[in-house]
């Protein structure tokens, strides 16, 4: 498995109401995503951050989806450009459902 780390660091300008606004809209589109195992959209008002992270079955489902147009693309959307790191993911661990 392969994690991404997708950040973007925003200056005074950063508006958390926004990028969550950014995540919602976008939420549906990666629920069937070929490759994706989870993906989580993060806010780090504190810092202006914000930052979302994905879990891939593979590094070529990985390295796929972020090519060089994606990037331009949410660096449109969120107003930033984001920095990609590609990590590897040692373990995985799913909660189970709580009630």
């Amino acid at each position: 498995m392969v994690g991404v780390i997708v950040d973007f660091e925003y200056g005074d300008d950063f508006d958390a109401a926004r990028v969550a606004a950014i995540a919602h809209e976008a939420r549906d589109r990666f629920l069937d995503l070929p490759g994706l195992r989870q993906k989580a959209f993060t806010l780090d008002e504190a810092n202006r951050r914000a930052t979302n992270v994905y879990v891939w079955d593979s590094e070529d489902a990985a390295r796929a989806f972020f090519d060089d147009a994606l990037i331009e693309r949410v660096t449109g959307l969120y107003g930033v450009r984001p920095t990609v790191r590609f990590v590897e993911v040692a373990e995985l661990v799913v909660a189970s459902s709580r009630r």
